[in-house]
């Protein structure tokens, strides 16, 4: 396995457990339930942990794909720049939950402040992680990139016009 595959492997997890745990924790709120409200939490710090190895697997990943043809540098640095933005965003959100777990364990009262917080700051980082992601995705992927055109289909006029 070479640094590409593993940061592909790995970066889905910020985004998908952002968005994951973004919506058990606003069950959790909606509910009223303290203990899906906790494990919720353990979810975002999870989350917000799990992009410190995506951003550490990205310089490896760079290695292996900044030579091949269609790669973009400006495409890659943007992604990277970005990417050590979306890493502060994730750890800031896992200080964010520990902290309202911890605050919780001490005094319960304050679990649903804490979580409700911890809800907002999980939506704008769930933002951050799903942008990283798209700029991501330009590098390698020419046809989500504003203005590619279609894939001719099998069979049509276009394709019989040799």
């Amino acid at each position: 396995m070479n640094g590409a595959q593993l940061h592909l492997m790995l970066n889905h997890l910020p985004v998908m457990g952002a968005l994951f745990s973004l919506l058990l924790l606003g069950w959790g709120l909606i509910r009223r339930s303290t203990e899906i409200q906790k494990v919720a939490l353990i979810a975002v710090l999870l989350t917000g942990l799990s992009s410190v190895p995506v951003y550490l697997t990205g310089g490896s990943a760079e290695e292996v794909v900044e030579h091949m043809a269609g790669v973009d540098e400006a495409s890659l640095e943007e992604h990277e720049s970005i990417g050590k933005f979306a890493l502060w965003c994730g750890v800031g959100l896992a200080v964010a939950a520990a902290v309202a777990l911890g605050v919780a364990m001490r005094n319960p009262g304050w679990l649903t402040l804490g979580a409700a917080v911890v809800w907002v700051a999980n939506a704008l980082v769930f933002g951050v992680m799903g942008y990283t992601a798209h700029l991501g995705g330009l590098i390698r992927h020419p046809e989500i990139k504003r203005g590619a055109a279609p894939p001719a289909v099998e069979g049509s006029k276009e394709s019989h016009e040799e």
